[in-house]
């Protein structure tokens, strides 16, 4: 079991579900990313994932995708992206993930990506468009570095291709709530039932979902379906419409 599956398991035995939120670092600036990490963390947040902007996050909708193009314009770099993420783990007691896209591992070169990932204190990467099959160099650099590899279930994986996903899995496994780009509208109904039935069937690590958390009701119905409901754009366009110091009562809500 990893350390990142151990914390995860140990946070079960006091809440029924977990919360994991998504900023995209450098928005709308960096200073404004560190507040709302703060106000996220005070929130009472379970784990995090701080996004490195790429220019074509192809598994990202509109919001996130504005999100991305600003913090890039506004001059976030990977560099950067690094000294944050080392600020917010020295901050802060809970998990953090990075999140981008493998051409931002490609041009940093892989193996370096993962150790730089390892130093700045993370404990793991999802990286949406990075298959397992190939995943030839990130695997073995992710396992020497001890940090863990999040793959993603979508519900138009058949059950067999599931458990080949999960073979190479470390953490937790990120269920994708339905098909398409994040921030549009879900509907959580019994729908969701035998998807994430399938999920469970794959897999002994926890269960992350996403695309569409977007309150309290939505978390309620996850509880008991999943260990960790994942929200991204609802806090994004939060921050957009209504500024930084609305993060932390959101936050709090969705307990």
């Amino acid at each position: 079991m990893s350390n990142l599956e151990a914390q995860i398991r140990k946070a079960l035995r006091e809440k029924d579900i977990l919360l994991m939120t998504h900023i995209v670092i450098g928005y709308p600036s960096f200073a404004a990313s560190l507040e709302i990490v703060d106000a996220m963390v005070a929130a009472g947040v379970d784990l995090m994932e701080l996004q490195i902007p790429f220019s074509e996050p192809m598994a990202d909708g509109p919001i996130i995708l504005a999100a991305n193009q600003k913090a890039l314009a506004a001059g976030s770099t990977v560099q950067r992206c690094f000294d944050f993420a080392a600020t917010v783990t020295q901050r802060h007691p809970i998990p953090f993930l990075f999140m981008s896209y493998y051409n931002v591992l490609f041009r940093a070169g892989v193996s370096a990506f993962v150790e730089r990932a390892r130093q700045a204190g993370m404990v793991g990467a999802i990286v949406p468009d990075l298959p397992p099959e190939e995943a030839g160099e990130y695997l073995p650099a992710m396992e020497r570095a001890g940090l863990d590899p999040i793959f993603i279930f979508s519900p138009s994986s058949p059950s067999e291709r599931m458990r080949e996903i999960a073979r190479s899995a470390r953490g937790f496994v990120y269920c994708v709530a339905r098909k398409g780009v994040t921030g549009l509208h879900t509907t959580f109904s019994a729908e969701l039932d035998a998807y994430l039935a399938r999920c469970r069937a794959a897999t002994q690590l926890p269960l992350a979902l996403g695309f569409g958390v977007q309150d309290k009701s939505d978390v309620a119905f996850l509880r008991g379906k999943v260990d960790i409901a994942v929200v991204g754009s609802a806090t994004l366009k939060l921050v957009d419409e209504q500024g930084v110091s609305a993060v932390g009562s959101f936050v709090k809500g969705l307990h």
